[in-house]
């Protein structure tokens, strides 16, 4: 690996390596791609249609960019391992949320909702902590609110969904405090 860098679109890729580049070129649509349907999967109505598409579409390319992160963090492991470890926790907060749909456990729609959350807070985490500083406004911030303003902005909407959401509600298991009368 050297320490040349390659621009592309105003952001500074830190290798010119053109194995790096190529893994690159795939992790910067998937990541893309997770962005997108990730919203998608959470703005839908939910059931049948396309909550569970975009969720699929999610799933899978939170896997691929798993790999892809993986493989880029190897090659710049000094510089990138936490890259890695963001990216081993979206993933197996996506294997969980998955995993609680499919198999129905107890209280399964909370766990979705919140590991399906958790995956896309750690997901963006992991694009700002390693492009923040480049993007406009972003680079204005301190570094530490790339570690924290998704988690910041996420936690409230994840608490709501985990609290108010009628899916939540329709499970009957309603955390929220009953009414004093």
């Amino acid at each position: 690996m050297t320490d040349v860098t390659t621009t592309v679109a105003g952001i500074q890729i830190p290798s010119s390596d053109p194995v790096f580049l190529s893994v690159v070129a795939l992790h910067v649509p998937l990541g893309l791609i997770c962005v997108v349907s990730g919203a998608l999967a959470m703005l839908s109505v939910k059931g049948p249609g396309r909550h569970p598409t975009a969720g699929t579409v999610y799933y899978w390319c939170s896997v691929a960019l798993f790999g892809s992160a993986t493989v880029l963090s190897t090659m710049r492991w000094s510089d990138d391992y936490h890259l890695f470890i963001l990216g081993a926790l979206t993933f197996a907060a996506v294997q969980v949320g998955r995993m609680a749909r499919r198999r129905r456990w107890p209280g399964w729609v909370r766990m979705h909702i919140a590991s399906m959350g958790s995956s896309y807070v750690l997901l963006l985490t992991a694009f700002y902590v390693d492009n923040g500083k480049q993007l406009p406004l972003w680079r204005d911030l301190p570094a530490w609110t790339y570690w924290t303003l998704p988690a910041v902005i996420g936690a409230p909407i994840m608490l709501w969904a985990l609290l108010w959401h009628p899916r939540v509600k329709a499970s009957g298991r309603d955390l929220r405090p009953a009414a004093q009368g």
